[in-house]
């Protein structure tokens, strides 16, 4: 043992400088370039609800909120059955139990073949694409991402110095994906290519023909796809999801899909990364994934050991009953609001959500989106997100789960808010709802 007779010159040193410089301790470097756009953007507005009406927040991505939307019996029970089992409370395989990732390969035969070893389970779907992305990318690298789109992909790249390059999706074409646009940003530092089908905010489901286009630009790059489909379930009548996986002839697919929104238990954080590599050009990146995938030693176990009944015994009435609701939530939004003057919606094909465009420059009094939702707000206790937070500007989104009362009452207050605000003025320059943001 070291005495203090025993401490040297630049111990003493070290010890003296560490005194005199104080305490100052910062955060690294990552947590410092962390950054989750929609909060900072909220916390921005100066809310003031009107306290005689009561609030209607149309902008909560959580489906079980409001109560109007719960589990299945089948997803309850087997839960149940988990816990009284007693065979999962300990740590499990860090790819996930084999019983679990066996249900899952089932539950997903329509993306295309894969094993129990193409399958990786994890915290969420969020969990899901953040392994994703920091397996296939370093710093310096760049990854692109759809505007509008779900601001955690930004939020997952920044802290790592991994360049977050955004391809516009066009209004104007049901949000198809502008491909000329996409392909000028493609370098040789563009490690893949991530696409959200059906989409958050848009609610848009992209064609077969537009899927391959998709993939056609992938293998011209040989860049991999990470696909985000938490939503491929969450389909409206006269539309359908096609997994990118199930028509790919050679580009790897990275699908991360989950129990969170389909099951209406986003809070149990269970969602799988499925590894589509029919030619096996993907062998280092798996030993990646499930490389990261160990860095939190696993994921939920309870859940995990009820996996297999879930997917395996929820019925189908009960997703057509969920999806009832939303699909009707949809047509009644769009159709209070498509005769609003200043207000362009666009209807959504599936997921959980609906775009609005706001001609900005018919509401004089609010130069921008985010004052535009603020005062709806303060005066009618409606809550909205504003396009800014999906890096599309003059729109807000609405979200579908919410009682199909309150969708009715919320659409009747933002009708009353433009009707007062707006101005139909000739000298007005008008906004063009289609035009897509530019680089």
């Amino acid at each position: 043992m070291r005495t203090s007779d025993s401490i040297s010159d630049t111990d003493h040193e070290e010890t003296s400088f560490t005194k005199s410089s104080g305490w100052k301790i910062r955060s690294s470097k990552l947590a410092r370039n962390t950054h989750n756009r929609i909060r900072e953007i909220v916390e921005s507005l100066k809310i003031e609800p009107n306290p005689e009406k009561p609030m209607i927040p149309l902008s909560i991505g959580d489906p079980t909120i409001f109560g109007n939307l719960e589990a299945s019996v089948e997803t309850i029970n087997a839960v149940k059955c988990a816990i009284e089992s007693g065979k999962y409370n300990g740590y499990a395989h860090t790819a996930g139990h084999e019983e679990a990732r066996k249900a899952i390969v089932e539950y997903v035969a329509h993306q295309g073949p894969v094993t129990p070893n193409d399958i990786i389970i994890c915290s969420g779907c969020s969990s899901a694409l953040e392994i994703c992305i920091l397996t296939l990318a370093d710093e310096g690298q760049n990854i692109l991402v759809p505007r509008p789109g779900f601001c955690l992909y930004n939020t997952l790249c920044e802290g790592l110095g991994i360049e977050v390059r955004y391809y516009n999706l066009l209004p104007e074409k049901e949000w198809e994906a502008d491909l000329e646009q996409m392909e000028s940003l493609i370098d040789n530092n563009t490690a893949s290519i991530l696409i959200n089908n059906p989409s958050n905010p848009c609610g848009s489901v992209f064609s077969k023909t537009h899927l391959q286009k998709i993939l056609k630009l992938a293998g011209k790059y040989y860049l991999p796809i990470i696909a985000d489909e938490i939503y491929e379930h969450f389909v409206f009548t006269g539309s359908k999801h096609i997994a990118i996986s199930s028509l790919s002839k050679d580009v790897p697919i990275l699908s991360c899909g989950g129990l969170t929104k389909r099951f209406l238990v986003p809070g149990w954080r269970t969602g799988w990364i499925v590894i589509h590599d029919r030619d096996n050009r993907l062998s280092d990146i798996t030993k990646g994934l499930k490389q990261m995938a160990a860095r939190i030693l696993g994921s939920n176990t309870l859940v995990q050991g009820a996996l297999p009944d879930i997917l395996r015994n929820t019925p189908q009435s009960y997703f057509d009953g969920v999806l009832d609701i939303l699909s009707q939530n949809a047509k009644s939004a769009y159709d209070a609001l498509k005769d609003v003057a200043g207000l362009k919606p666009i209807l959504p094909r599936g997921a959980m959500y609906m775009m609005v465009g706001i001609d900005i420059a018919s509401f004089p009094s609010f130069p921008n989106d985010l004052e535009f939702v603020q005062d709806l707000v303060n005066e009618q206790s409606v809550f909205c997100l504003p396009g800014s937070c999906f890096e599309y500007p003059n729109y807000f989104r609405i979200v579908l789960t919410v009682p199909y009362e309150m969708i009715e009452e919320a659409c009747s207050r933002i009708s009353e808010f433009c009707e007062k605000h707006y101005k139909n003025d000739e000298n007005l320059i008008k906004c063009d709802f289609l035009q897509p943001v530019s680089s």
